[in-house]
């Protein structure tokens, strides 16, 4: 793995709703401002949504992996524990 594989633009995603609703946050999807992980409480969302298999199947098995791996490190950062699938 890369050290910051790119995430590709999804079609069905409107840019600048994620930049609208949660503001210049730092997103585990930057590409397209998903999964916002600037808080506890925005991680602990993003791995439960991350792990929703209507979500991730929005994406391929590399960038899920990419995603993931960013939300662990934001729930190291921010003294949340989460459940591994």
């Amino acid at each position: 793995m890369t050290k910051d594989p790119k995430i590709d633009q999804r079609e069905d995603v409107k840019l600048t709703e994620g930049e609208q609703k949660y503001g210049d946050v730092e997103f585990a999807d930057p590409t397209n401002k998903k999964y916002p992980i600037d808080t506890p409480e925005h991680v602990r969302a993003a791995w439960s949504y991350i792990n929703h298999k209507d979500n991730a199947a929005k994406y391929d098995a590399d960038e899920v992996n990419v995603i993931k791996d960013r939300i662990r490190k934001a729930a190291k950062k921010h003294d949340v524990t989460i459940q591994e699938d």
